[in-house]
């Protein structure tokens, strides 16, 4: 199979699922040794889960049929360049390349503006408009000196 027809493939996802009340319109796959291993659909509303985008769903599936949480080799097809949380998303599954569609510009234009992520991520924490109050660190820093120590740790 060719990369467009990975990418068809992808957009098709978008309009089908969408036409079906599954959510926005974004359709992901995730294609690994030249053949898809999972696909994934916007499923926000349908779900009511806000972090149910078209690539995270279509990771999560990827990782499940693969039973592993790195996705290293391997390439994702997306209907829309990713938001930032997808994007973060596969950075964090090691994805070797993406492939998209539609720019976040066409998303913005039918109501899924991501700019105000971008900025904000740019931005140090105490100018966000989400405060953020950092508490007991030092009790929480116990985890993570037991995560340093830990000799049977799976890293990722």
């Amino acid at each position: 199979m060719s990369t467009l027809t990975f990418m068809r493939r992808a957009i098709a996802l978008s309009h089908e699922t969408m036409e079906r009340g599954g959510g926005g319109p974004f359709g992901a796959v995730v294609v690994l040794d030249g053949r898809i291993v999972a696909e994934g659909w916007n499923r926000v509303t349908s779900s009511n889960d806000p972090t149910a985008h078209a690539e995270v769903t279509a990771i999560r599936a990827a990782c499940s049929t693969l039973g592993s949480f790195s996705l290293a080799g391997g390439e994702i097809y997306t209907s829309c360049e990713p938001c930032p949380m997808c994007l973060a998303a596969i950075y964090w599954a090691r994805l070797d390349r993406i492939y998209y569609a539609n720019g976040r510009a066409d998303a913005a234009r039918i109501g899924f503006d991501d700019a105000l992520l971008y900025r904000e991520i740019a931005l140090p924490i105490e100018q966000r408009i989400l405060p953020m109050t950092q508490l007991l660190e030092r009790e929480a820093r116990l985890a993570f000196d037991a995560w340093e120590t830990k000799t049977d740790k799976v890293r990722y």
